[in-house]
């Protein structure tokens, strides 16, 4: 299995990554994971603390001479903004402020709900680590879990599709041509048109101190049949990805397919159709099975079906408003403005790097749960022995 957990503060010294259950001997480099930080950072609307970070990963474990050892996987994105916070965060007792403590817990955030569960009576305890920041780690993880699936031939990729209400146009062009239009993107939209728009409108919301949420769609091109399993709720590969997907700050909700549209169509116009023997170009088909359409979203009783999978995720606004909304402080119970940390106006477009990282994680797992082996040479062998059934089949 490819498990792994994050650690650390938003203001704290570094986010940490451990990851378990790469194989020896794929492919990784430092490089390949700062492309993907670079992106999280990028997008129209993103805040100052943009102009302070540049992220970048260390690999400390677990690699060696740009190839996995089958030992964990150790990553490390330091926080530049460290040096500013070292007596507020610091670890030691006896660096303890006095009166610092945040009160007015912010609408739409974890700190009062985290403030009660937990005991504290600062919710900077409950808003460094619920930030947003900690993305940052899970983009390196997604970053390596990319590296492994490009080993098979699987790539993951999206676009932004709607900020603030205005809904972008997919043009109709192969996935690898719009993940390269969106690339070129300041809000990784495929359509210019409705950027021009977006753009219009998060200045109008940033002048008036306001936030804007929107819609990230990832596809994942090249994925074999069968990944994921129909036996038990839990293995159920869109329950996986939906929960991945859920996990993201500020995610409300997930879709599959053509999602909820499904809901509002007679079934005629929902099922994909099954044909045999023939393929379509530029697909290399996995089988002799192929279908004209992909409402299901390339997974079909918990299965992923040989079919591109599709997912949507909507992000809400952020809650943090330079505009504040009303709260109540803890320590007086008096109303008052909610506290202000440095936010964004929309941060959508690194929501969507976000959610192709998560996205490829789950993927990869159910990859290696599937083909598993201790080595990529084992995986390789596994994968095409079932490539060869399935062809037959």
């Amino acid at each position: 299995m490819f498990r792994y957990l994050t650690a650390g503060e938003s203001h704290g010294p570094q986010l940490t990554a451990i990851i378990e259950g790469l194989p020896a001997g794929a492919r990784l480099a430092a490089d390949g994971i700062n492309r993907d930080l670079a992106r999280r950072q990028q997008g129209y609307g993103r805040g100052d603390r943009m102009k302070i970070e540049t992220d970048t990963a260390a690999i400390l474990s677990g690699v060696r001479w740009g190839e996995t050892l089958g030992s964990p996987v150790t990553l490390v994105v330091r926080n530049r903004d460290w040096e500013n916070w070292q007596e507020k965060m610091s670890p030691l007792a006896e660096h303890r402020e006095e009166g610092g403590a945040v009160t007015r817990p912010r609408p739409g955030h974890a700190d009062l709900t985290g403030a009660l569960k937990y005991g504290h009576d600062d919710v900077r305890n409950i808003l460094e680590r619920s930030s947003a920041r900690e993305t940052a780690v899970r983009v390196a993880v997604g970053a390596v879990a990319k590296a492994l699936l490009r080993e098979f031939g699987i790539t993951v990729g999206g676009f932004v599709t709607e900020v603030g209400g205005i809904a972008a146009q997919q043009p109709d062009r192969p996935l690898e041509e719009l993940w390269g239009v969106a690339a070129q993107s300041e809000l990784f939209c495929c359509d210019r048109e409705a950027e021009v728009e977006m753009k219009r409108l998060i200045d109008f919301t940033k002048a008036d101190g306001d936030t804007l949420g929107g819609v990230v769609e990832v596809q994942v091109i090249g994925v074999p049949p069968g990944l994921g399993s129909h036996v038990q709720w839990d293995r159920k590969l869109d329950a996986r990805l939906a929960m991945a997907l859920m996990s993201i700050q500020a995610i409300k909700g997930v879709e599959v397919g053509i999602g909820f549209d499904a809901a509002r169509r007679p079934g005629s116009r929902v099922h994909d159709e099954l044909f045999r023997d023939g393929e379509r170009p530029g697909q290399g088909a996995a089988t002799a099975y192929y279908r004209p359409t992909n409402n299901a979203g390339g997974i079909e009783g918990g299965m992923s079906n040989g079919e591109t999978i599709v997912l949507r995720a909507a992000m809400k606004p952020i809650p943090t408003l330079y505009k504040p909304l009303r709260s109540v402080d803890m320590q007086t119970y008096e109303p008052y403005e909610a506290a202000v940390e440095r936010s964004d106006t929309c941060a959508v477009p690194a929501a969507l790097v976000v959610a192709e990282a998560v996205v490829a994680i789950e993927i990869a797992n159910a990859f290696l749960e599937k083909f598993g082996g201790d080595s990529i040479t084992e995986v390789r062998r596994n994968y095409e022995g079932y490539r060869v059934q399935i062809r037959n089949a």
